[in-house]
């Protein structure tokens, strides 16, 4: 999706009106289904006057196209600028170009990191030039047309506002600089050589249309690119606080002598599985003792089945490790704890729940150095206790140095900020409800029957896209004992099917036989697939335009919940508020693990009516029954 793209022509002319920012805004809403903040609205006024004075000069090609605000693909990301036309070979072209109004910045000891001030303070940042060839990056990987059409891709930055480019080309960023030149204010001239090198003749626009429009390469899963990773092979380029964040965990890791506590905040799809192995390949290369921590089962057996023929079992089950591996271990007996889903985290350890004291204390006891990825919207049982509080306690009592840190940008749900921010108002009950159907990007649809539900998911998984079907836990798992009977029996019969089988276990996600099964929380839960069927169960209706939780209607069989009905009789109120939010989370994120399209279908019809319409101004929360 774009905001603006016209010819250079007109888009000389429109910034000469003084209307250019009214008139990307205009675009902006009508492409992306949203308004813009008044910050960037003037940002987009000053940079692209500046931009302007360049572009107008008699040895810019006539018809070159300049798009603004180009959405990367599979993220919420834009590209400010991409010009577009036809390089000296004829070939299609394309120029990304990262405006910046800084002032000045400051070098930092982080690879591709500087210090500048930015949202009312000073921050660590990425480079200019590591922004833009990263932008450049993920296009070339992404984007199908640029290898059919053989087309160029460039990039640089233009920091309009600066006068010396100062530390920005120190020979620590020599990296990145070489590969996306940075020009100042002063360097106007420079800037027009440089896109004309790139660019010879217009093409009236043809090339972004082409980028707009083109088939988007079936994304790299975590799981798939997990072995390249582990071989410090740059398999998912990290964009902007993902930089950001990787680097400064890096840096806090060569510190000895104090504990290190760091906190990643992220929603679904933030891209904190992607930093997780990542770091723990870095790590893993610098000959630190590193683990990966997670207490839910499925992403572990899913990325030791990817590893399986290219690293000894033994190694792999070393790398990978679940939460109560810690109840004996030594103080800083590891160099670095990698904890992805630390929201999942229990007190107690064991089959049992009767060792240990608390997970996240063992953790932070046992490393030098703790990283925590969490999203308190994703605790979906009864013992989960991972809460960023909990982390700061136990980490201020073992006398360990905390950063905090956080992941906004979307990289799942076809990077829709529409969708997860439309889902977060139906199920947290803590954000501002969106009143529009978020149905820009993501492919969001609702199924009347479930059988339409079922033939869709397995209709876009036999066209190459991973894709299955999950269900909250309403219902018995009678099928492990009695193969015979089928588990999910829907309107009288009509439609039947099994949970996902007992031989397949954790890797219910990975077994080509399973497209004909139903998984659930417990089976996708820190994974991502294409497409997600979600069936949402009796659990959570619509009454009187509310949406209503209901702990009662959930599976004898479901773990999660065990231990409710005590609490029930002891204290009522926290039971109800404890049904509530597994209910509430658990559907969040069922509904956000498909990165290309969600298909849902709801045994309430009145709920359905609700997820098919939008929420609008008739739902202002959530009830527990």
């Amino acid at each position: 999706m774009i905001a603006y793209s016209e010819t250079v022509e007109r888009f000389v002319s429109d910034v000469s009106t003084g209307l250019i920012a009214d008139i990307i805004e205009d675009g902006f809403h009508a492409s992306f289904g949203q308004r813009t903040s008044a910050a960037e609205k003037r940002s987009w006024g000053n940079s692209l006057v500046a931009l302007s004075n360049i572009l107008n000069h008699p040895e810019i090609p006539d018809g070159m196209g300049v798009a603004v605000e180009f959405r990367l693909p599979k993220t919420s990301k834009r590209i400010d600028v991409i010009l577009s036309g036809l390089c000296e070979e004829e070939l299609p072209s394309v120029v990304i170009i990262e405006l910046k109004q800084w002032s000045q910045a400051e070098t930092t000891q982080l690879d591709g990191i500087v210090n500048t001030f930015v949202g009312g303070a000073n921050r660590n940042v990425s480079h200019p030039s590591y922004q833009a060839w990263s932008y450049a990056q993920l296009i070339q990987d992404f984007a199908k047309v640029v290898e059919d059409a053989s087309m160029r891709v460039s990039a640089c930055a233009y920091l309009h506002n600066m006068a010396s480019i100062g530390d920005l080309y120190n020979i620590h960023y020599e990296r990145y600089t070489s590969k996306a030149p940075i020009f100042t204010g002063t360097e106007g001239y420079q800037l027009q050589q440089f896109i004309l090198s790139k660019i010879s003749s217009g093409d009236g626009c043809n090339a972004i249309e082409l980028l707009k429009n083109s088939e988007i390469s079936p994304s790299k899963s975590l799981a798939d690119a997990l072995k390249s990773m582990l071989e410090e092979k740059e398999e998912f380029i990290l964009l902007d606080e993902q930089k950001v964040v990787f680097e400064q965990c890096l840096e806090m890791s060569k510190f000895s002598s104090k504990k290190q506590v760091a906190i990643i905040r992220g929603g679904p799809g933030t891209g904190k599985s992607v930093l997780a192995i990542n770091l723990l390949s870095r790590f893993i290369g610098r000959g630190m003792n590193a683990r990966y921590i997670t207490k839910n089962a499925a992403p572990r057996a899913v990325y030791e089945a990817r590893l399986s023929g290219h690293m000894k079992k033994s190694r792999i089950s070393s790398l990978f490790t679940g939460s109560g591996s810690f109840v004996n271990t030594s103080n800083n007996e590891y160099n670095v704890l990698i904890v992805d889903e630390a929201h999942r985290l229990n007190a107690k350890s064991g089959i049992f729940s009767n060792k240990g004291e608390n997970q996240i204390k063992e953790i932070i006891q046992s490393s030098q150095f703790s990283i925590f990825f969490i999203d308190e919207h994703q605790r979906i049982h009864m013992k989960d206790i991972g809460k960023e509080e909990t982390i700061v306690h136990y980490g201020e009592k073992l006398g360990a140095e905390i950063f905090y840190a956080d992941l906004t940008s979307q990289f799942r749900c076809e990077g829709s900020d529409d969708y997860l921010s439309w889902i977060d108002s139906l199920f947290t009950a803590q954000h501002e409800v969106v009143n529009e159907h978020p149905n820009h990007q993501f492919d969001f649809q609702i199924f009347d029957q479930p059988e339409q539900l079922f033939s869709a998911i397995e209709e876009k998984n036999t066209a190459g896209h991973k894709s299955r079907v999950v269900a909250g836990y309403c219902w018995d798992w009678v099928s492990k004992k009695d193969p015979t009977k089928m588990d999910i029996v829907l309107q009288n019969g009509a439609f039947q099917a099994k949970w996902n089988l007992t031989e397949h276990g954790s890797l219910w996600i990975e077994r080509e036989e399973s497209i004909s099964e139903v998984g659930c929380i417990h089976t996708c839960q820190g994974l991502e697939l294409d497409y997600i069927g979600v069936i949402i169960g009796p659990d959570l209706i619509a009454i009187n335009g509310q949406i209503i939780t209901d702990i009662s209607k959930r599976s004898k069989s479901d773990a999660s919940i065990k231990g409710i009905k005590k609490l029930m009789k002891e204290s009522p109120e926290i039971a109800e508020e404890k049904g509530r939010e597994i209910i509430l989370n658990t559907y969040r994120t069922l509904l956000t693990r498909g990165m290309k399209g969600c298909y849902v279908y709801c045994t309430d019809k009145t709920l359905s009516d609700i997820l098919r319409s939008g929420c609008g101004d008739a739902f202002p929360g959530v009830q527990e029954e």
